[in-house]
């Protein structure tokens, strides 16, 4: 069983060590079904998924064990937060984790609370991020072990076949590797820190920082404007390459090419 902490309580345990749904089908690519059974899981990722679930869920630590509500605050151990997808943009991560060192006292535990984890409880009552995956590794790697947590839904009475067939209904994961390409849930990592790097992902949020386009409420808006800049622009290997990219990004996410897309700004000819 997961425990979650109650987050008044935490506060304290916020500090670094050392220092005082529903979205359009388009989301979906029809020509690139899921490499997985009839029923959403081959027998042996299934069978491999819930043995390593469950030995997961027998190691947990103890801690202040309050119950966990729907829409109530508590924090939750990093640690124990499972992905729902397989990339993230470590360009993104670095850029937070600077942020995050760079605060102490009131305003680090500020900035904190303002990014709760919103979080589905699976089988064995292990939370799993719909979203700020990011921010959860930022996090970690500024040394902190904890953070805010919201429940969004209780699905722990679910198998874990049902409630990975449910999560992709709801569009609450997005199992695709940096190619673009539909992989098994089965291949979604442990850990949130362990997700594979996309440059695209990096870019998308980069040009949305940059004005591109707007923050929406679209769930999974930033990986529709990665695959939308993977399909439209060279893949950028070093710093120089990404901000001659970014520029081109920029001003395609303005162009009626983007029309389509959550957030879009641009203007197109009636």
């Amino acid at each position: 069983m997961t425990t979650f902490i109650n987050f008044a309580l935490a506060q304290n345990m916020l500090m670094p060590i050392g220092k005082t749904p529903s979205i359009d089908a388009a989301t979906r690519k029809p020509d690139d079904r899921p490499s997985l059974g009839s029923n959403g899981f081959s027998s042996t990722s299934h069978y491999m998924l819930c043995r390593r679930r469950r030995a997961t869920a027998t190691s947990r630590h103890n801690e202040i064990s309050i119950p966990y509500r729907k829409g109530l605050m508590k924090a939750v151990a990093i640690k124990d937060i499972r992905p729902t997808q397989l990339t993230h943009g470590l360009r993104e991560i670095r850029r937070k984790t600077q942020f995050y060192k760079s605060l102490s006292g009131q305003d680090l535990k500020m900035a904190i609370a303002e990014k709760p984890v919103p979080l589905v409880l699976g089988p064995d009552e292990q939370p799993f991020a719909i979203d700020h995956h990011h921010v959860a590794t930022a996090l970690r790697r500024a040394g902190i072990d904890t953070m805010p947590a919201v429940l969004v839904a209780d699905l722990s009475r679910l198998s874990y076949q049902d409630f990975w067939l449910l999560m992709d209904n709801n569009r609450w994961t997005y199992p695709y590797n940096s190619a673009g390409q539909r992989k098994s849930f089965a291949d979604i990592p442990e850990h949130v820190w362990d997700l594979e790097d996309d440059v695209f992902r990096s870019l998308a949020a980069s040009v949305r920082d940059a004005g591109g386009y707007e923050k929406t409420t679209v769930p999974l808006e930033e990986f529709r404007w990665a695959d939308f800049f993977r399909t439209c622009l060279p893949n950028p290997e070093t710093e120089d390459e990404f901000l001659a990219v970014q520029r081109k990004a920029i001003e395609l996410a303005k162009s009626k090419a983007a029309a389509g897309l959550p957030g879009f700004l641009g203007k197109v000819p009636g």
